[in-house]
C-alpha cells in the first residue's frame, strides 16, 4: 500500500493524456469570430475625399506708426509649406519730426511753420518665409519678409498763412490759413521712388477661414532732393517703424 499515491499519478497521468488526444489542434487554436461588418444602404454615404489646404489669402492692414495710422491690404499666394508671395498696398500720413501742434483760441489745431501735408503710398511685392514649421503647432505660424516696390508721396498743401498789419504797418497777427484736408487733396502731385521694407511677424489661428496677424516693418523710401514739409524743411527720407495688424481670409 505504500506505493498507492505513485498509483493514484500513474492513473492520473493516462487520463490527462487521454484527454488531450481526442482534442483536434485546430479546435483548440481556433477562436470564435465576432466581428460585425456593416454594409450601408446607400453606397455613397461612405466615400473618400482629399484635403485641400487653403493657399490663398486676402485682407485689410491697419498700420501703426509715429506718423499715425495708415490702411494697406494684401494679397498672399502660398507657393510652399514655408515660402508665401505676397503683394501689399498701404496709404499712411507722414509727418515732419519737427511738427508741434497748437489750438487757437476757438480749439482749433494747427502746426506752425507746415507748408505741406503727405501720404505715402507703397506697393510692394514681397516674399514670406515661415519659421520653426516642425517644431511650433500650427496655430502660432512666425516668419520674416522682404519687400520692394515702386513707393509714392502725394503731397498737397497744408496751410496758405497771412500775415495782417495795423494802419501804422505795425505786425499784428498771422493767420495760419489751415486748408482743410480734402480741399487740399484737389491741389496736389505726385513723387515717385523705389522702397522696400524688412520685417518680421506671426499668424495666429488655425490655417482655416479666418487669418489673423501682427508683424513690424521697417520701411525706407528715399527722395534725392527732399520734400518741403515745413516752410525751409525738406525731407529726403520717409518710412520708419510700422506695426501692423492683419485681418484676412483664407480660400
Amino acid at each position: 500500500m505504500k506505493n498507492k499515491p505513485l498509483l493514484y499519478c500513474t492513473v492520473l497521468f493516462v487520463i490527462l493524456v487521454c484527454s488531450l488526444s481526442t482534442t483536434s489542434p485546430a479546435q483548440s487554436l481556433t477562436a470564435t469570430d465576432t466581428t460585425m461588418i456593416f454594409t450601408p444602404s446607400d453606397p455613397n454615404l461612405i466615400h473618400t475625399q482629399n484635403y485641400k489646404p487653403s493657399v490663398r489669402a486676402w485682407g485689410l492692414d491697419l498700420l501703426m506708426s509715429n506718423n499715425g495710422f495708415g490702411l494697406g491690404t494684401f494679397y498672399r499666394y502660398e507657393m510652399s509649406d514655408d515660402i508665401s508671395l505676397m503683394m501689399n498696398f498701404a496709404v499712411s500720413d507722414v509727418k515732419d519730426e519737427t511738427e508741434f501742434e497748437r489750438y487757437d483760441f476757438y480749439g482749433n489745431s494747427f502746426v506752425p511753420g507746415k507748408k505741406n501735408r503727405l501720404l505715402m503710398i507703397p506697393l510692394t511685392v514681397s516674399v514670406q518665409y515661415r519659421l520653426f514649421r516642425d517644431d511650433i503647432v500650427d496655430n502660432f505660424r512666425p516668419y520674416v519678409n522682404a519687400g520692394l516696390g515702386p513707393t509714392m508721396v502725394y503731397v498737397f498743401p497744408y496751410a496758405h498763412p497771412t500775415d495782417y498789419y495795423g494802419t501804422d504797418g505795425s505786425y499784428l497777427y498771422t493767420d495760419p490759413g489751415k486748408i482743410d484736408f480734402f480741399t487740399g487733396l484737389k491741389y496736389g502731385k505726385m513723387r515717385y521712388t523705389l522702397g522696400g521694407f524688412i520685417g518680421a511677424g506671426a499668424y495666429f489661428g488655425m490655417e482655416k477661414g479666418a487669418l489673423t496677424g501682427l508683424s513690424v516693418k521697417y520701411y525706407y523710401a528715399q527722395f534725392p532732393d527732399g520734400i518741403e514739409v515745413m516752410y525751409g524743411g525738406f525731407v529726403k527720407n520717409f518710412g520708419g517703424l510700422f506695426i501692423t495688424l492683419t485681418f484676412g481670409s483664407l480660400f
